[in-house]
């Protein structure tokens, strides 16, 4: 199993996936910390995008969005 042995390769090429049969030792943290970015980024875009949303034509029955939009949540707060 493991699909052969490892044969010789050359030194000298450069890989930025890290080259043949690389094994990071520290791949778990990089790994959450990859994730951890890729989360903030998506709740920074979530917030901003909630902040300017605008709806030119209002829905007939409630949606999701409605729960977070800055605009609805302004007319449910002046009620």
């Amino acid at each position: 199993m493991g699909g052969g042995a490892r044969y010789p390769y050359p030194k000298e090429v450069w890989s930025p996936a890290g080259g043949w049969w690389t094994r990071p030792t520290n791949w778990k943290t990089n790994t959450a910390i990859a994730f951890a970015g890729i989360l903030v980024t998506a709740y920074g875009v979530f917030t901003i995008s909630a902040d300017k949303e605008k709806r030119l034509v209002q829905p007939i029955r409630p949606i999701p969005s409605m729960r977070w939009a800055k605009e609805y949540k302004e007319q449910k707060e002046a009620a």
